[in-house]
């Protein structure tokens, strides 16, 4: 970490009030750019998506419960994987504390994965979550969200994702979709992020954000994140989860 200036109090002041200045223009840049993602124009979901869940089998519309609003999270386990993305891990241990709001809010979260459901509640049961998490496994619903890649797009070396195409990375990468569903049960695609667009619910880099060091990363979370039950390993490694700074 660099050596930073050493100032007086009033000097420190005047630098932080001009960051400041700063700061609320991102705050205002930020609800314009949010009015804009609201104001996107929704798609109409003509497909019949089949999720396998803990009491059988859920189409998209029922995922949403009682409600008109459903997130869905990309978490990237695959069908033939050992255990799920420790980015994605990273992210689902936000969840839990989110889910009484959301749900107040008129919002149901989801996770889903390409893996079979056996597989899914395995690793949950790992790692002490509670969100509801589905299998998509033998459906096309993570191939039209442009978050799993087929055999095609590996053996050609680019796959789609993140609304452009690029190097084929993995089988599998992480998103976040919204959806709505009116009155008459018809579900619409309103929204979806990748990359580093999947980031804001990371509550940990916002912590950390306010501290000296900051992230503290040399390319990305991968230079020291891990599964939350590994932080005393020290040899552990894993695969990037296919996005990094320059990623959104």
């Amino acid at each position: 970490m660099e050596a930073h200036k050493i100032v007086s109090e009033a000097e420190w002041l005047k630098a932080r009030e001009a960051l400041l200045e700063d700061e609320r223009a991102f705050t205002h840049a930020r609800d314009a750019l949010v009015a804009k993602r609201q104001a996107l124009p929704w798609v109409k979901v003509e497909k019949n998506y089949t999720f396998e869940a803990p009491h059988g089998p859920r189409t998209l519309a029922e995922l949403f419960g009682p409600r008109s609003q459903l997130l869905t999270y990309h978490f990237m386990l695959g069908p033939d994987w050992e255990e799920g993305c420790p980015g994605c891990s990273f992210l689902s241990d936000h969840v839990d504390g989110m889910l009484p709001h959301l749900e107040h809010h008129d919002v149901t979260y989801v996770a889903v994965s390409r893996a079979p459901l056996a597989k899914i509640e395995a690793f949950k049961q790992r790692m002490g979550w509670r969100f509801p998490w589905v299998s998509s496994y033998g459906g096309d619903f993570n191939f039209d969200f442009d978050v799993s890649f087929s055999d095609a797009d590996k053996a050609r070396g680019t796959a789609r994702y993140n609304y452009r195409e690029q190097d084929y990375v993995s089988d599998e990468l992480p998103g976040i979709s919204a959806f709505y569903r009116d009155e008459a049960g018809q579900v619409y695609h309103t929204y979806s992020a990748y990359a580093r667009g999947v980031e804001l619910p990371i509550a940990t880099y916002a912590m950390l954000e306010f501290t000296a060091k900051g992230r503290n990363e040399a390319h990305d979370m991968n230079d020291w994140m891990r599964h939350h039950d590994r932080y005393g390993d020290s040899a552990q490694t894993h695969a990037c989860c296919g996005h990094d700074k320059a990623g959104h």
